[in-house]
């Protein structure tokens, strides 16, 4: 009998942590929408990792204990705000969380990373977690060193037994039960399977197995050269990327040189001009100066990769050209930005409108820092300043709480066209929930009515569209809307009461 090898043995405790993490998620996210359950979750993934990489003595990078950190700060968030936007942030964030660990599992340092690599990080972590499983234990594991005597060779053997057995056992028991009433009666209480739900369990944590023990083998044991951090870029020259970018800086500047005269003009010539009010032209156009604005970052980070090998002259014209881009690009922001406020000011604010203007706040500090590290010859710093950057402003984002955020502001904007939307109000989150409550005084009686009837229906146990919480999914702003209106509901019963019609 020969000894195991440490890849074997690395190998089988990477697929034994897939089946622990595997059962753990079948127990727990099936309870949604998620709440303590993903934090949970996080905390058992992190401490996976810790644990492989503690036994194993693996050699990680530096800056794997702020990423499990970092992992472990967004999957709490998900027991603590209920706003669907953040969580689908939360779990992107988490995402490239994962991503990036593998990279420093593999004892790579984020620092001085291009950006491409960070993409090429997440790409190869995803497809690691999906089919990374099927290598490990085909090749990785190598099943002839474990032992085979003594009680381990008769409990395969009777494992591999049972599996023979199991269809000729549904075969004759099918038969007799056929043939005897009585003896299908025995059978069907003796074994009173929901198999359906067996079926479902077992899919979601062979699911859940596959793929946490694909990822670990990914950044554990995939057999793949670190990433060099100066590999040579390809270049074109300066001709065609010059032409370009300096087509580029025409269509803006033209663009540009036109919302200058609105931004001068006022109301009456985008009036004269459109047959459009200024709130109606700004609704029209911030979605589209947004898009906009996020496709400038790639085509000047491709464009920077392109000609990172050229001469300092061509380099400095490159620069020159992406600088006069980027100045183009923050009048045409301020533009979207203006647009933004006069949108506001008009029909209110609303989660599209916040999450857009929180990606246009976090693009102008990502070309900020654009200007200060890639146009100064800094590229390396770039990638990970702007990572930083994305996560500070969604941390901001869950200080500020956007749905109660949204309330608060749309309660204190003047309501000269458009009143206070109570109905929209009551339809957000558990987060929006004490402040429309503390409010409901001060709004108008069709309004009152129309958000204690959504309020009861969504927050009170016998709401048509209650949906009551477990453990495992327990949500702080959840639980805080129940018991909030359940406080209220006397009230807030005799509101609808009062308004229903007779």
């Amino acid at each position: 009998m020969s000894a195991l090898t440490e890849r074997t043995r690395l190998g089988l405790e990477v697929l034994a942590t897939g089946v622990v993490l595997g059962i753990a998620g079948d127990a727990l996210l099936r309870a949604t929408p998620w709440g303590l359950n993903a934090f949970l979750c996080t905390v058992a993934l992190a401490a996976a990792a810790a644990w492989l990489v503690y036994r194993r003595r693996i050699a990680v990078g530096r800056d794997a204990p702020w990423l499990a950190m970092a992992a472990v700060l967004l999957g709490s968030n998900f027991a603590i705000r209920d706003s669907d936007a953040l969580r689908a942030l939360d779990a992107m964030g988490l995402a490239i969380l994962l991503a990036l660990a593998g990279f420093s599992l593999r004892g790579v340092a984020l620092r001085g990373r291009d950006a491409w690599e960070y993409v090429r990080s997440g790409v190869v972590a995803a497809l690691s977690a999906w089919f990374g499983v099927w290598p490990l234990m085909a090749r990785d594991i190598r099943w002839s060193e474990l032992p085979t005597g003594g009680a381990l060779r008769h409990a395969r053997g009777a494992i591999g037994g049972a599996l023979l057995a199991f269809p000729l056992l549904l075969a004759f028991g099918g038969l007799f039960a056929a043939a005897d009433p009585v003896f299908r009666n025995v059978v069907a209480t003796a074994l009173h399977v929901d198999f359906s739900a067996v079926a479902s369990h077992l899919a979601l944590t062979a699911l859940w197995t596959a793929l946490t023990a694909g990822y670990f083998w990914g950044a554990l044991i995939r057999r793949t050269p670190a990433p060099a951090a100066d590999a040579q870029a390809l270049s074109l020259g300066i001709v065609p990327v010059g032409t370009a970018l300096g087509l580029v800086n025409l269509l803006f500047l033209v663009f540009v040189v036109i919302q200058l005269r609105y931004f001068f003009g006022g109301a009456e010539l985008v009036q004269s001009a459109t047959d459009l009010t200024y709130a109606e032209y700004a609704r029209r156009g911030f979605f589209e100066l947004v898009a906009a604005s996020g496709l400038v970052l790639p085509f000047l980070l491709g464009a920077d990769w392109l000609l990172r090998d050229a001469s300092r002259e061509h380099q400095r014209t490159l620069r020159q050209l992406s600088g006069l881009l980027l100045a183009l690009l923050g009048v045409v922001m301020a533009s979207a930005l203006q647009r933004m406020r006069l949108y506001v000011a008009e029909f209110g604010l609303s989660e599209t409108r916040l999450y857009a203007t929180a990606f246009m706040i976090y693009l102008a500090g990502a070309f900020a820092w654009f200007a200060l590290t890639v146009l100064r010859g800094h590229w390396r710093r770039f990638a990970f300043g702007a990572l930083v950057q994305g996560f500070a402003v969604l941390g901001g984002l869950h200080l500020l709480n956007p749905d109660a955020f949204i309330v608060r502001a749309n309660l204190a904007r003047p309501a000269v066209h458009r009143p206070f939307d109570a109905g929209y109000a009551a339809s957000l989150s558990a987060d929006a929930v004490p402040d429309l409550l503390a409010a409901l005084p001060s709004l108008e009686d069709a309004d009152q009515c129309r958000a204690a009837r959504r309020l009861l229906s969504r927050w009170t146990p016998g709401g048509a569209r209650a949906v009551e919480d477990g453990w495992r999914n327990w949500n702080l702003a959840r639980a805080r809307a129940r018991r909030a209106v359940r406080e209220q509901a006397a009230s807030l019963g005799a509101l609808t009461c009062k308004q229903s019609p007779r």
